[in-house]
């Protein structure tokens, strides 16, 4: 007797091969087409990329965290090296709490400004979807009622979207190239707020990509924040020793104020608006 036949499930509808290493570039395309699909959906054309470190807080959190590190070197009498060395750093998170600040001042900025232009909101505040700067990125632009968009990325130690993103703009990325290019594709200008590893390969490969034209577009990138900057990059040095030219150092800005880094960013994303009518 002959047993009951059954279907073959359809090969788009088989999860082990699609999670599997022969479908790979299927999931790469996957993370082309889904975004697109979205920012097709929405609207989004064109976008504001802030970079920057995750592990800054805000400041009211960093010093509070410093309140807490100092009533305990105060009170203990061993005067042990190990508390004393974690009030410092608590005093370096302090610090460098002012730029989470400062990115979330300047997205409010540019999100007030853009959705005052003339076509509506041109130019959404867009970040990596994480913490720190990414955080304080897409808080700016939800507290003066504009879009964000937030291109998180799947790590070991799992970096949590923000709860600041546009829920329809807030996507999961898998593989880092494939962030990296819708960066690109819908930066109309960059922010690099001071960061780790991280922020410095986006730099990077920003600054490739514009010094070798493959990047067709006059896109503005400013470095925020000089005195950092200049410690960990010493880019005079690198003309010096002629690895870069001299007109290299004229591919981005630095800025120190949340106004002087809008002042950059209006003047450029103005001439790009003239250009496009």
């Amino acid at each position: 007797m002959k047993s009951k036949s059954t279907r073959t499930p359809k090969a788009y509808k088989n999860l082990e091969f699609l999670v599997g290493p022969d479908a790979r570039s299927i999931r790469i395309l996957t993370e082309f087409l889904e975004p697109a699909s979205r920012f097709k959906a929405e609207g989004i054309k064109e976008a504001i990329v802030f970079f920057g470190s995750a592990r800054f807080k805000p400041m009211s959190e960093s010093k509070k965290i410093l309140a807490e590190w100092k009533k305990r070197v105060k009170a203990d009498t061993n005067q042990s090296k190990k508390i004393f060395k974690a009030m410092k750093e608590a005093e370096i998170d302090v610090e460098m709490s002012r730029y989470y600040e400062d990115a979330l001042k300047l997205s409010t900025i540019l999100t007030k400004w853009s959705l005052s232009l003339k076509n509506g909101h041109r130019f959404v505040i867009c970040s990596g979807g994480g913490p720190g700067i990414m955080e304080a990125a897409n808080k700016g632009a939800l507290l003066s009622g504009g879009k964000s968009i937030g291109l998180n990325i799947s790590l070991p130690h799992e970096q949590e979207s923000n709860p600041y993103i546009s829920p329809n703009l807030n996507f999961e990325f898998h593989y880092f190239f494939m962030r990296k290019l819708w960066f690109m594709s819908l930066a109309e200008a960059l922010v690099m707020f001071p960061g780790g590893f991280g922020t410095m390969d986006e730099m990077m490969e920003v600054l490739t990509l514009i010094q070798t034209t493959k990047v067709k577009t006059k896109m503005p990138v400013v470095l925020y924040g000089p005195k950092y900057w200049n410690q960990v990059l010493n880019f005079d040095f690198m003309v010096k020793y002629h690895t870069i030219s001299k007109q290299d150092l004229k591919l981005f800005k630095f800025a120190d104020t949340p106004e002087e880094a809008f002042e950059i960013l209006k003047k450029e994303l103005t001439k790009h608006l003239k250009r496009k009518q």
